[in-house]
């Protein structure tokens, strides 16, 4: 059984409190997700993040194949972390914690990712390169994008560490 592994750090120049404001509102999402993807959100985001929610999207994350993507935030800490797995999708497992931590000059964000194929070594084998490439290309998306946003507010409220 294979499990891949992916972890991104990323520093944001803003406060802990505009970060949690953003990454807790699930419809967020749209804005960082490649829009390539034809990312939707179905239901589930009309709240803002919490232990037991469950988020449905419609996603085409391979091949530009339509598929139904559930996700339920398990773990949920303001200002801390928050957890969500896929309870239904493309994957046999999505376990992904978002950690956030205030250092100098801003927030230090890490991605910590763990997903395994369906068909274990077929799987692997059949699409394990491809998958691994798509998944880094979303957050390889997602890391320039939120530059993006976020160094354009913090040139307008500068954060002080």
């Amino acid at each position: 059984m294979k499990i891949h592994q992916l972890k991104r750090i990323q520093i944001l120049p803003i406060s802990m409190e505009q970060a949690w404001d953003f990454f807790s509102n699930p419809k967020n999402l749209n804005e960082i997700t490649p829009p390539d993807l034809n990312f939707q959100i179905l239901s589930g985001a009309d709240q803002r993040m919490y232990a037991g929610q469950l988020i449905r999207y419609h996603i085409n994350p391979i091949l530009n194949i339509p598929m139904q993507w559930v996700t339920e935030i398990t773990h949920c800490e303001e200002h801390r972390y928050f957890i969500d797995e896929q309870r239904f999708g493309p994957y046999s497992l999505w376990h992904h914690q978002h950690h956030f931590k205030e250092v100098k000059g801003g927030i230090e964000m890490i991605d910590l990712l763990h997903y395994k194929l369906p068909m274990g070594l077929l799987g692997n084998l059949l699409a394990g390169w491809y998958v691994k490439g798509k998944v880094e290309y979303i957050f390889d998306y997602r890391y320039e994008v939120l530059e993006k946003i976020f160094a354009a507010k913090a040139q307008s409220a500068p954060v002080q560490a």
